[in-house]
């Protein structure tokens, strides 16, 4: 990657911290916006090197559509983007095949479900929990999502479709993601997606530097425990405070 000429930007992807609807009361609801320029994380390195040749930049990206956070990169950020001829990402997210592969890691093996997987109790507070977002997604969409022909159900099932045959960390995951605001903010494509259409809108050469293999496996490689105290801990414990 780092032996062709030009300048290479390379995003560093993160998963989102999420908190229980309980956490997400008790704070604001989006950061104050910096008074300045310097006052914003550029979240953005420079690899220096010997002239001739020219920089390359890291930049830490996050998995939250971009509108939540465009505002809040600095310009540098931006800047080094713009003057960069290479772009190289976590993923492929552009690439059907990327997408594909994504979807089949988190699926549970051939003939397994949730509901065999699960303790009795958890599926049900599970599943009442999912009712409940299913009933109230009409109400978090917003007139621009209907405006622009999104349907309740159809948002509900692109988030959470075929959710019985996921593996448990995946459905950890997809829970965190079934939040009022979170909801509000579908439809525009994720920070790491804007920037490759972006980047193949302006002509840039793009890569990846990681297989879906590694990013799936080591989350496939945690065990039930593991997952379990997960989902105390942070992912499903959103679904007890949501049913009571």
């Amino acid at each position: 990657m780092f032996c062709q000429p030009g300048i290479r930007w390379v995003l560093m992807g993160a998963f989102l911290h999420t908190v229980s609807p309980r956490e997400h009361r008790a704070r604001p609801r989006q950061c104050d916006t910096p008074k300045t320029q310097s006052d914003m994380n550029s979240f953005l390195w420079t690899v220096r090197r010997e002239p001739p040749y020219p920089p390359s930049y890291l930049f830490g990206t996050i998995h939250v559509p971009y509108t939540r956070v465009w505002d809040f990169i600095p310009e540098s950020s931006k800047q080094a983007f713009q003057t960069s001829t290479s772009v190289y990402f976590e993923l492929d997210l552009t690439d059907p095949l990327t997408i594909s592969k994504l979807t089949s890691c988190q699926l549970l093996p051939h003939g397994e479900n949730l509901q065999t997987l699960l303790p009795r109790d958890l599926y049900r507070r599970l599943k009442r929990h999912l009712d409940y977002v299913r009933h109230m997604m009409p109400y978090w969409m917003t007139a621009d999502q209907r405006g622009r022909g999104l349907y309740a159900d159809y948002l509900f099932n692109a988030i959470a479709g075929n959710w019985e045959r996921k593996r448990p960390v995946w459905v950890m995951l997809m829970v965190n993601s079934l939040t009022e605001s979170d909801v509000r903010s579908r439809g525009a494509p994720v920070l790491d997606l804007f920037l490759a259409q972006e980047a193949e809108r302006l002509g840039k050469r793009t890569g990846a530097v990681e297989r879906v293999e590694e990013q799936c496996h080591p989350l496939n490689g945690l065990n039930f425990s593991q997952v379990r105290t997960a989902q105390e801990g942070q992912g499903w414990a959103s679904v007890g405070v949501a049913l009571g």
